[in-house]
């Protein structure tokens, strides 16, 4: 059913006829009754006759959708004119717009994020952004020289003028807006730790929180935290940390979620903190999902998840975190939870070196060493373990020379690297393994037997396999001093321990006879076949004729043949002779079976 018109209402619609004031006013009228609809007639009259708050209102009921189809084009054209005839609040708008992106169209002119095709092309016009909100801000509009200010301070580096952003703020700020509070906030806190400028910037973030300003309420929450211009109060931030994340502010988001992870100032919740920091890792924050990676690759609470770290490992290093870099080729190089790529694990060394982790520079360099990575790498990794070994450091100068020992980086030359290694000797096993095994082999150096087994043995005593393996084959074949079997067989056992491969079967030999210690083939037989169980070829050659022969007192020819078949599988020679021999003796028994039930 219609409403009834009073007297006023048809004398307006009377008098709308003929004036674009009363048209103007008759739409308002109906726009307060809500009937936006109706309104647009009469209001777009109005507009059409130069009226510039009419001309705002169209604009704003195109952009808004209101009364009439959403179309930005539209709302943008008219928001201009009613600001190129001094309305301020469209002034402000059209900057906003500007601000935030207005496309160029195909015929010159602007659209604000204008569909289809056009939409890729939308960028902000600082310029155009600056003189609206200029105009708007001179006009004493408190939103205009809050935004005036804004772009003083945040636009290009040729637009900025942080002194008059500053006076822009605080004008719109002694008006009362929030944004205005806001933005002597901000500027005050870039006074770095002034205690003063610290209590006026919470004073101002106050207001601009009060007024359900989500960044300030998150920067109160900071430094209500840290304890800068307000009293501590962890219970206090953490709440205001929540009401940050729930207005969508993906930093307040993490340090939620933070905050429930641990308890802090909040009962500890494991599920929901999780949550919160994942809703901070997709909108972008790279902390919050290097924070979730951190959860699953330690386990605790959540239970160890190597594939789900990575995951988010990788998301917050494209975002550009360094330690989230690092931590993705640690996963690289040791195959937890993705598949092992040591050049995968090097680039992403690279990445987070890149990014500013010391750390993973080293990293980075140590896995060139074993020949991962690209040429500029081991470039890289040499000229750094030059630079530093020139300063002393007796780990760079161990790697400088393992460098020119095996020309990585650099052309080779044993000549040199036998003098770094051995300035690095005085300080680090690895440097004694290597020179002690430069002067026994005569690599840049004259040969010396004798010396050479003493770094060895320095080395060896540190509890180092490779130095101890190395050390036993000279105590055995007597070089560089007398020979001794005993001292022998105690290194290759310690290096056995270990789960030197070399070292199992070494040890095995020794105990099998032949030398100057105690023979024992039952022992014999259980170091080869560890070392056989690891694909030690001449281990399972000799596990398998001790198998096949009884020589530690069982008999197993089927697991004997099983093991002769894998060291001919890896080229051993005599395991085909081993089995003809097994094949022979097999042939003989079963003659002479027959010939027994004959």
């Amino acid at each position: 059913m219609a409403a009834l018109l009073t007297s006023n209402d048809l004398s307006r619609r009377l008098a709308a006829l003929f004036s674009p004031k009363a048209k103007l006013r008759l739409a308002l009228s109906l726009i307060e009754a809500g009937e936006p609809k109706a309104a647009f007639r009469p209001l777009s009259a109005a507009a059409r006759a130069g009226i510039p708050e009419a001309q705002f209102r169209v604009g704003r009921a195109y952009l808004e959708g209101n009364g009439v189809p959403v179309s930005r084009e539209e709302g943008a054209r008219w928001t201009a004119r009613a600001a190129e005839a001094g309305w301020v609040e469209a002034q402000f708008v059209l900057a906003t717009l500007n601000l935030y992106g207005l496309a160029q169209t195909s015929d010159g002119g602007n659209a604000l994020f204008a569909p289809g095709p056009e939409q890729s092309s939308a960028k902000p016009d600082f310029a155009k952004a600056a003189f609206w909100a200029k105009r708007a801000a001179e006009a004493g509009s408190p939103d205009g020289q809050a935004l005036y200010g804004y772009i003083l301070t945040s636009g290009p580096e040729s637009m900025r003028d942080v002194e008059q952003a500053n006076a822009w703020y605080r004008k719109s700020a002694d008006a009362g807006c929030v944004q205005g509070s806001l933005g002597v906030g901000l500027a005050l806190l870039g006074d770095g730790a002034d205690p003063d400028a610290q209590r006026k910037a919470a004073v101002e973030l106050t207001k601009a929180a009060s007024g359900g300003l989500a960044t300030a309420i998150y920067l109160l929450g900071v430094m209500t935290e840290r304890g800068a211009g307000v009293t501590q109060d962890v219970a206090a931030a953490t709440r205001l940390y929540g009401m940050a994340a729930e207005k969508g502010v993906r930093s307040g988001q993490a340090r939620y979620g933070l905050a429930l992870m641990e308890g802090r100032g909040v009962a500890r919740d494991i599920v929901h903190g999780e949550s919160w920091l994942r809703r901070a890792a997709l909108a972008g924050d790279g902390e919050a999902a290097a924070l979730i990676g951190d959860l699953y690759a330690r386990g605790g609470d959540l239970p160890p998840n190597y594939a789900e770290a990575a995951t988010w490992y990788n998301r917050a290093a494209e975002q550009g975190h360094a330690a989230a870099s690092r931590a993705l080729g640690s996963l690289f190089l040791t195959g937890a939870g993705v598949s092992r790529d040591p050049e995968e694990a090097a680039r992403w060394f690279r990445r987070s070196a890149e990014q500013g982790d010391a750390d993973a520079s080293l990293d980075l360099a140590n896995l060139v060493l074993s020949g991962a990575g690209h040429e500029e790498d081991r470039i890289a990794a040499r000229e750094r373990f030059e630079q530093a070994a020139s300063a002393g450091d007796l780990v760079a100068a161990f790697n400088f020379g393992v460098c020119l020992a095996e020309g990585v980086g650099i052309e080779r030359d044993e000549r040199r690297a036998a003098i770094w290694l051995r300035r690095a000797a005085d300080g680090l096993v690895n440097a004694q393994y290597w020179y002690g095994r430069m002067l026994t082999e005569g690599r840049g150096i004259d040969v010396d037997l004798k010396e050479g087994r003493l770094w060895l043995s320095r080395a060896a005593e540190s509890g180092m396999a490779d130095a101890q393996v190395a050390y036993a084959e000279l105590l055995l074949g007597g070089r560089g001093g007398a020979k001794d079997h005993a001292t022998a067989l105690v290194m290759f056992e310690r290096a056995a321990e270990q789960g030197h491969i070399n070292a199992l079967f070494s040890t095995a030999a020794m105990y099998g006879g032949g030398h100057e210690v105690p023979e024992d083939r039952p022992r014999a037989q259980g170091f080869f076949r560890r070392a056989a169980e690891r694909g030690h070829g001449m281990a399972q050659l000799m596990l398998g004729r001790y198998l096949a022969r009884g020589l530690a007192g069982e008999t197993d020819t089927a697991e004997a043949r099983l093991w002769l078949k894998r060291a001919r599988a890896q080229g051993i020679n005599q395991a085909d002779a081993e089995l003809a021999r097994m094949g022979e003796e097999a042939a003989v028994r079963e003659v002479a079976q027959a010939g027994a039930r004959r």
